[in-house]
């Protein structure tokens, strides 16, 4: 090739490099910057240009429209003419997707004049500006709200994840910039709330992700966990849900809830001995916690340790005197062996023999008696107790105890 030849096929690529904006962007420019902004035209006018030139630089000022025209609406607002959200919100995606785009296409090395590889820093620069912007305004967690009041969780579930996404984008990682967007309080709020919505809309994928972020933090740490381990319910995936309720156990050992579920998990899959096993390590490990010693108490009566369960039930209010529910587990546990021998005492045919059998049995449900009466006094409001006591009152002919009980449950 000659050199004169050589030189002009430099030219023509400089010039393809570096043309003149297309000028179906400047009729987009001109629309939405007038004074009285057009965005239905200036659209349409981007279109066009992405579509000759889709170029970093285009795809900025396509996002450039739904900036400006969430700026109308915030001078609306401004002004006192109100603010339509949904067109905000829809116009602030917009633009964010757009955004995306010229950065993307910004970092796809072209030639320069001298022939040497290099980015579109400026457009990237800008677009970096107005996401910062977007991000310190909260225009996407505006949106988020309006839609959540919609009941359109789906929708505020992007909205959200869209904004906490901000920081984490490559064109924001600089000193300056994470210096503006930490990772506070109100951060970790925001994605609580995208996990949420997520929940809420059935997106359990998206949901589990989100709560996996959170889980070991400090905000909502609790219901973080929670949520994480019905999420992993719902999805089958046992291995992690009992993952998730171990992990809590240890965490939250005054949080009852996650034992509960992780004793359920193994009384339902026939493993009671397996929870009482469990829970002693955790008695050993927090040996003040009530519900600890409580729950085993429930378990242990299920296995027939009954000395053990009245043990555990006693332990449980050393912990926690006024815990209604652990003295009715004393005296259920007698109730219950009072049940047993009056089936026993059904298979004995010698009347002498019965006779012996019904009296043992009532003095067993004699001992229950005054437990039933103490758990009620500590929760008189619980129908439960009540209706245990109504029974007990009539079979030992306690007439006046009988009428008093009754007439309190016939008006709760």
């Amino acid at each position: 090739m000659k050199k004169s030849l050589f030189l002009a096929v430099l030219v023509l690529i400089s010039a393809g490099c570096f043309a003149q904006k297309n000028p179906a962007t400047k009729k987009a420019k001109s629309y939405m910057m007038s004074e009285t902004p057009d965005f239905t035209a200036a659209r349409a006018s981007i279109k066009e240009a992405i579509a000759a030139e889709p170029t970093a630089e285009t795809y900025y000022w396509a996002g450039m429209i739904g900036y400006q025209e969430v700026t109308q609406e915030n001078l609306n607002q401004m002004m006192g003419q109100g603010v339509n959200q949904e067109k905000a919100g829809v116009a602030v995606e917009e633009s964010y997707n757009y955004w995306l785009k010229a950065d993307e296409l910004a970092m796809i090395p072209t030639l320069d004049k001298k022939g040497r590889e290099v980015v579109d820093q400026k457009t990237r620069t800008n677009v970096s500006k107005k996401m910062l912007e977007y991000y310190k305004n909260q225009e996407l967690v505006k949106y988020g709200i309006y839609l959540n009041d919609q009941r359109d969780f789906a929708g505020a579930f992007q909205a959200f994840k869209m904004h906490i996404s901000i920081p984490d984008l490559d064109m924001m990682q600089n000193e300056k910039m994470q210096k503006e967007m930490p990772r506070d309080t109100t951060y970790q709020q925001y994605k609580y709330y995208a996990a949420i919505f997520a929940v809420q809309s059935e997106m359990h994928e998206e949901a589990v992700a989100l709560l996996e972020e959170l889980k070991d933090g400090d905000y909502e740490a609790v219901s973080v966990n929670q949520f994480l381990y019905q999420e992993y319910v719902t999805l089958k995936d046992t291995a992690k849900f009992l993952a998730t309720l171990e992990a809590a156990i240890v965490r939250f050992p005054k949080e009852p809830w996650f034992l509960q579920n992780l004793i359920n998990f193994y009384i339902f899959s026939g493993q009671e001995q397996t929870a009482v096993d469990y829970l002693a390590q955790a008695i050993e490990r927090e040996p003040n916690v009530a519900q600890y010693h409580h729950i085993k108490g429930n378990l242990d009566e299920n296995l027939g340790n009954h000395e053990d369960a009245l043990k555990d039930f006693d332990e449980a209010l050393r912990c926690d005197p006024t815990l209604a529910d652990a003295m009715a587990g004393k005296g259920r546990v007698y109730y219950n062996q009072a049940v047993k021998m009056n089936e026993d005492a059904a298979l004995i045919s010698d009347n002498k023999a019965y006779k012996k059998a019904l009296d043992e049995m009532n003095e067993v449900f004699k001992k229950s008696l005054p437990f039933f009466e103490k758990a009620h006094e500590m929760a008189p409001e619980d129908r439960t107790y009540m209706q245990v006591l109504k029974g007990l009152y009539y079979r030992f002919h306690m007439d006046k105890e009988y009428e008093a009980i009754t007439e309190k449950l016939n008006n709760l």
